[in-house]
Order: structure tokens, then C-alpha cells, then sequence
């Protein structure tokens, strides 16, 4: 197959539907030829239903060889995970694992691809040598970079390239899944071996072929043996922990909940199962749960590096295991619920500051994002939804997730209150509580060209473009990523949520403009909080008159940017209503 505007073909392989799920997060080097240089690293996702990716060749014959050398390759890939159960190394393999890599580094001018450093941050770099010497001077100032760094923020970005070499190495002797504790044993070995390594490298590249004595500390590596579960022969679909979660799913959402609950859900499963080391829901007891909560409340997360909380754990992996293993006991599927009676307590968190923005942190937020577009002639959706989405959040307290995946559509000009009004509604995505709602534009919006944008976007979403083999869902959580990342860089108090302070910061505005709470909520999103506070609705037209006095955002020098938007304004004007100003606390 050719991708769109490419002349290079491309290779697409569905997930079997029995391990979607099971290998989110693997990496595969896949060997397109016999060169080496044409491997190519294949990351899998949460959520991807396929793999896919560039076969780097135009060439028809070309094409078919490595067609069927990837094709070959992942079937290989997809019974390996089919019968293995995560690997545990004692400390002698895994130091004869750290032998490996030390022997690749320490090879020397003989070694036709190594790893050096350059530049100032001393980025990774790979270097392909056929005749020409290797630099001994570089080499050696790549050891001592490495050693000097240990333990400093670079040190731990080393550490995730280990831990992907770790991945590989293993991955080529039939290994796919490796434990979380062998991880945590063999990463700081390899840190070691890699600096030992590039150290005898450097003598090797300056003449000296003495016998090496480090490499005599490292005993010979032999593939681990290890029982492996009886092939084709395992817990059917219907008694598996993983297939639990689908058959629950089935029923789950046709009752109505989300399918974020699902993710969750999913993912609390999948890491039980890896966890425990086999994915028969008919073998899982008590014990087995709560050995698994202790696990994961000492264990950092890899994205942030910190254990979760016991509120979040609660919250997603009890919660989650408490309901697909009730549906499992009352559907015949197990005898008894393992997670029922385990507890966790949740510790009263310290609240150190108040969940909306300081004044200082929304003009400084706002002001990003007026700076984005400065810079770029073509702006991508990404650079776009960090230009507009902040704005949107500021003036209507919506969540992220609900203005990520706006379209053109849900943008209009209504004529019975003369203004221009976005509709949250499921159609598009992800709505909490599956209600649609209306909220009036701010005036300010318009006056800084929202409608403008708008108006010469194409059809569909307006921040998301979906690429042909990717998903909505996919695009729409990574622009959610990418949005608290750009936050985050200039909100840094950690008791704030990045984004989802806008919330907080809206209805705190409100009140200060006296606008009322149940109109507040209408536009929010948020539920009555009594039985009487159910009754009578919100109008649009009350919505827009407290439109029209919530608080203008001004950003000092510049301003908060923007021409008038005449073309979107409708009859009203930009300017309309009695917009006030926010000035410091």
C-alpha cells in the first residue's frame, strides 16, 4: 500500500482482537532486510488496533521482501505474547544481560555501529563506521559525560534509553514481556556497563588491546528458561482477566457509561495480569489483590515517577475490579468477586492553595498562547488548539477534553439572541453526563478572531486531524497531552491543575461579576447540586446576558490581542454588553 502525497509503501497489520490490549506499550525492532540500518523501531500505543508504519522502499520487488519479513516478523511477535509470561531475571542473568551491552560498547574501531554523544546536552547519536577510525577523544569525553551525570535530570532520560535496550535485548531472545522488577534491577547495571563500556571503547580506538579485566566480572549471558504457558491452550477468552473487561464492556455501555470508564478499566486488567503473570480470572484471589494494590502503591508511575495515590487507586483499579468481577460472578463466568471486601484509605489530602488560577498564572497562560502563532507562517492543529483553546477554557469553564474535539459544525450564530453560540454536545466526543449544552461566545473571543479561524477552517474538527491509521480517540487524548504540557511549562505550582483550573477560575470570576450559580453550572456542565436546584431551566438568552458581564481578561502591554472579528460578530457587535475587567487580587 502507498500512504497519501508518499511514494514509499507502507506495511499494516490489524492486532489479533485477543492481544488488543496486552501490547500496549511494546516496542519491536523490526528487521526489514538483511542491513541492519534498515530496522525500524515500532512503538504500540494504548488504544492502537493496528500496526503500521513506513517500508522506507519504492521498489516493487523490495516492497514484497519486506511485506513478508514484517509480516513474518509480528506473527513470530504475536505468539510470543500469546505464551509468555513476564520475565524475572536473578541478579547473575541480569548482570550477564548488562555483559551484552558492555561488549557492543567495548568493542571498539571493530564495532560497525556504536553509540556516541555529542553537543552540548549530549544527545544520543549513532554513528556507522565502515573504514574510518574511531574518535577516542570523543568517546572518552562521552564516558565521562555519562558518569558525571548520574543522578541529574539527563541521567533519567538515559535511563528510559536503557530500559528500551533492556526491551530489545530480551525481545530478540523470545522474551516480549519483561517484570517491572527486573526492569528495575538491570536499568542501573546497563547505566554501568555503558560507561565501562564506552571507557574500554576508547582504548581500544587509541591502540591499547590489552586484556580487558572489566569484561571478566561479567558472566556468559544464556537465555533465561523459563515455563511457559501451554500454547493455544490457555484461559478462553471468556474466563481471562482481559476478557472479562470485553464481556463486561458489552453490557456496560449500553447502560451508558463512557468509554474513558472502559480505557480505565482496561488498563487496571491489563496490569493485573502482568502483575500476576498469567491472565486466568478463574486463578486470582484475595491475596492476589491485595499483593497487587501494595504493588502499585509503591511502585512510581512511569510517566510521572511517582507511586499513585490510594484516592486514585480506589477511584480506577478497585472500583474497576469490584464491578467487571461482580458482572463476572452474576454471568456465571467465576465463583466468587476477589476484589470484594479489599480496602484502601485514602488519606486526607493537604490542600495548600485554592484550585483556580491566581490572576498572575491565567494573564500568563493567555499570554502563551497569543505567542504561539507568532512564530510559525503554517501552523499545525496542535499550535492552533494551544493559540485557542486556553482562551475558550477562560470563557466558559469547559473541560479540555470538550473543546479538543469541537468542529466546525458545533460553532453558530443564533438570531433570536444575535450571538454566536458553541455547542458541547457527545456527537462530537467524550461530554460528561452525555448532555449537550450551549455557551455563548464571549464577546472577546470574536474581537481576537475566533470567528475568523473558524470560518477558514475545512470541515470537521477544528484542533484534531485524523491521519489515516490513526483514531479520534487516539488524536483527541495526545492533544489533550499536549495541551497540559504547554500549560504546565507555565503553570509549575503542582496543587494546580494545569488545565482543569479554568473550571475553577470560571465560576470564581462568575461569582465576582454576580452571575449566578445555576447559570454558572448551565454553562459549566455541572449538575444541580439538590433536587430543587433540578427544577427550571437556563435559557440561552439568560446565558448570554451572563455572557455579556463576566470579566474580560487584560493582559497589560498588547492586550489580550486581536482585531474586532466584524464577520462573526452578528448584529450584536463584538463589543456588546458590560464587559469588566480583571485586574490583580
Amino acid at each position: 500500500m502507498k500512504r497519501s502525497g508518499s511514494s514509499k509503501a507502507y506495511f499494516e497489520k490489524r492486532i489479533p482482537s485477543d492481544l488488543v490490549g496486552r501490547m500496549d506499550g511494546l516496542k519491536f525492532v523490526v528487521p526489514l532486510s538483511e542491513d541492519r540500518r534498515d530496522d525500524i523501531l515500532v512503538a504500540l500505543k494504548p488504544g492502537m488496533r493496528s500496526i503500521r508504519f513506513s517500508l522506507r522502499t519504492s521498489h516493487p520487488s523490495e516492497i514484497k521482501k519486506r511485506q513478508a519479513a514484517a509480516l513474518s516478523y509480528f506473527e513470530d511477535r504475536f505468539e510470543e505474547v500469546r505464551n509468555s509470561r513476564p520475565l524475572t531475571l536473578t541478579h547473575r542473568q541480569a548482570t550477564a544481560l548488562a555483559g551484552k551491552l558492555y561488549e557492543g560498547w567495548a568493542a571498539g574501531p571493530d564495532k560497525v555501529r556504536t553509540m556516541v554523544l555529542e553537543g552540548e546536552r549530549g544527545n544520543w547519536k549513532v554513528s556507522y563506521r565502515l573504514d574510518e577510525a574511531e574518535d577516542e577523544e570523543l568517546t572518552r569525553e562521552a564516558a565521562a559525560a555519562f558518569r558525571d551525570r548520574q543522578g541529574t535530570d539527563e541521567a533519567k532520560r538515559d535511563l528510559e534509553g536503557l530500559s528500551r535496550i533492556v526491551d530489545g535485548l530480551l525481545l530478540k531472545d523470545g522474551f516480549p514481556l519483561v517484570s517491572e522488577e527486573t526492569k528495575t534491577l538491570v536499568v542501573p547495571m546497563f547505566y554501568r556497563a555503558l560507561v565501562e563500556g564506552l571507557e574500554a571503547g576508547a582504548k581500544r580506538a587509541g591502540g591499547d588491546y590489552s586484556p580487558d579485566p572489566v569484561a571478566s566480572r561479567f558472566p556468559k549471558w544464556e537465555r533465561p528458561q523459563q515455563d511457559e504457558a501451554p500454547r493455544h491452550k490457555g484461559p478462553s477468552a471468556e474466563v481471562s482477566l482481559t476478557g472479562l473487561v470485553e464481556g463486561w464492556w458489552k453490557e456496560a455501555k449500553a447502560s451508558g457509561l463512557t468509554l474513558s470508564t472502559y480505557e480505565g478499566y482496561q488498563a487496571t486488567f491489563r496490569r493485573l495480569s502482568l502483575f500476576l503473570g498469567h491472565d486466568d480470572a478463574s486463578r486470582v484471589t484475595p491475596e492476589d489483590i491485595v499483593k497487587y494494590k501494595d504493588h502499585r502503591l509503591a511502585t512510581p508511575d512511569a510517566r510521572t515517577g511517582r507511586p499513585i495515590t490510594p484516592k486514585t487507586f480506589r477511584g480506577i483499579d478497585l472500583s474497576g475490579m469490584r464491578s467487571v468481577f461482580d458482572w463476572a460472578v452474576a454471568n456465571l463466568k467465576i465463583s466468587a468477586n476477589p476484589a470484594k471486601g479489599v480496602t484502601v484509605k485514602a488519606a486526607r489530602q493537604i490542600k495548600l492553595r485554592e484550585r483556580d488560577f491566581t490572576i498572575e498564572e491565567a494573564t500568563a497562560l493567555l499570554k502563551s498562547a497569543n505567542e504561539v502563532l507568532s512564530v510559525v507562517s503554517r501552523p499545525n492543529r496542535t499550535q492552533l488548539a494551544c493559540r485557542w483553546v486556553p482562551w475558550l477554557c477562560a470563557y466558559s469553564g469547559a473541560r479540555v477534553g470538550e473543546l479538543v474535539q469541537l468542529r466546525k459544525e458545533d460553532i453558530r450564530y443564533d438570531h433570536g439572541t444575535n450571538s454566536w453560540v458553541m455547542t458541547i454536545t457527545p456527537e462530537a466526543g467524550t461530554v460528561k453526563g452525555k448532555e449537550a449544552r450551549e455557551i455563548p461566545l464571549h464577546p472577546h473571543l470574536l474581537e481576537m478572531g475566533f470567528g475568523k479561524f473558524v470560518d477558514a477552517t475545512r470541515d470537521g474538527f477544528l484542533f484534531m486531524d485524523i491521519k489515516p491509521g490513526a483514531t479520534a480517540r487516539g488524536v483527541w487524548r495526545s492533544k489533550k497531552n499536549r495541551l497540559a504540557e504547554f500549560a504546565r511549562k507555565i503553570v509549575t505550582d503542582p496543587n494546580v491543575a494545569p488545565n482543569h483550573g479554568w473550571r475553577h477560575t470560571f465560576k470564581t470570576r462568575g461569582f465576582e461579576a454576580d452571575i449566578q450559580e445555576k447559570v454558572l453550572d448551565a454553562i459549566c456542565g455541572h449538575a444541580p447540586v439538590t433536587v430543587g436546584r433540578a427544577y427550571g431551566s437556563v435559557s440561552l438568552q439568560t446565558k448570554v446576558d451572563a455572557m455579556k458581564i463576566f470579566p474580560r481578561y487584560v493582559l497589560g502591554e498588547g492586550g489580550a490581542g486581536g482585531e474586532r472579528d466584524n464577520g462573526r460578530t452578528g448584529q450584536g457587535g463584538s463589543g456588546s454588553g458590560q464587559a469588566g475587567t480583571v485586574g490583580p487580587r
